[in-house]
């Protein structure tokens, strides 16, 4: 249901391209700005791993650094099908977890030194397994190609706001509402374009803690590690970029009001009723 609502949902985001573009220029602005959207995030995409995991000062490991911690991303890796990612050790007293890479020959488990520490191992191996269901299910591509179609959005926004500022109208101005239809079109189009890639990002995070539940067996260890992630998360916040929040298995802003607003993540209570929903089907 959740991969039907993914598609559903890019399929609305490039209509509203289509509108906007529509609107303003025609078939020619949108492809203008679209080719801009899609030069800048296929270059975010390409080196995400490296940005990011600079961004965190995370380090790569070994198994001789985290023999616990290397043996579970194998073995999970194993019974997921997936080649061994590279693992990596943020230092942060705010316990996380993401993953990145580009595909899934060139993927990245990331970790923040904390989450070994208030997490049993059922907890962790859940945790990881939430991670590599990302990489498996290629949801990097997903939100890249979401930041794209959502990058055009905006970047013909702003060129519709400056239209109206400067007296150009969109293409049949009396009809659409002239300066003021362009300027409701630039307010409310960035903000749909931000709903529905929260929704996107919302959508894949219920399906890796499906998998992430399958491939572990333990729907139970990744509650209640989404319960301790949740309630650490909160009293220390991490000192994220907010636009790799999306990335973490918990929200490290939501310890900020606004950024709870904007939450790229579902609420930690309704994924831990589905995931105990879930162990109580496995078990009966």
């Amino acid at each position: 249901m959740n991969t039907i609502k993914t598609g559903l949902l890019l399929g609305i985001l490039t209509g509203l391209l289509m509108l906007i573009g529509g609107y303003f220029g025609g078939k020619q602005g949108v492809v203008i700005a679209f080719i801009f959207a899609a030069v800048m995030n296929f270059a975010s995409y390409w080196f995400s791993d490296k940005i990011v995991l600079k961004m965190y000062q995370a380090s790569e490991v070994s198994e001789r650094d985290y023999p616990e911690l290397y043996s579970i991303v194998r073995n999970l890796a194993l019974r997921a099908g997936l080649p061994m990612p590279k693992v990596y050790v943020i230092p942060s007293e705010s316990p996380n977890a993401f993953a990145t890479g580009r595909d899934e020959n060139h993927a990245v488990v990331a970790v923040t030194d904390s989450i070994m520490r208030i997490l049993n191992r059922d907890e962790l191996e859940g945790v990881i397994a939430h991670e590599l269901t990302h990489i498996k299910d290629r949801d990097i591509l997903i939100s890249s190609v979401a930041a794209t179609l959502a990058g055009a959005v905006v970047m013909l926004a702003n060129m519709a706001k400056w239209s109206a500022i400067f007296g150009f109208g969109g293409r049949d101005e009396e009809d659409r509402g002239g300066g003021i239809g362009l300027i409701v079109m630039a307010i409310l189009a960035p903000i749909a374009a931000m709903i529905i890639q929260m929704a996107i990002s919302r959508s894949r995070e219920y399906l890796a803690d499906e998998g992430g539940a399958h491939i572990s067996g333990k729907p139970f260890g990744l509650a209640s590690a989404l319960e301790k992630l949740s309630r650490a998360s909160q009293a220390i916040p991490m000192d994220a970029n907010p636009s790799t929040a999306h990335m973490f298995i918990v929200n490290p802003l939501s310890a900020r009001s606004l950024a709870n607003l904007f939450s790229t993540h579902p609420p930690i209570e309704e994924r831990i009723a589905r995931l105990r929903k879930m162990a109580g089907r496995s078990q009966s």
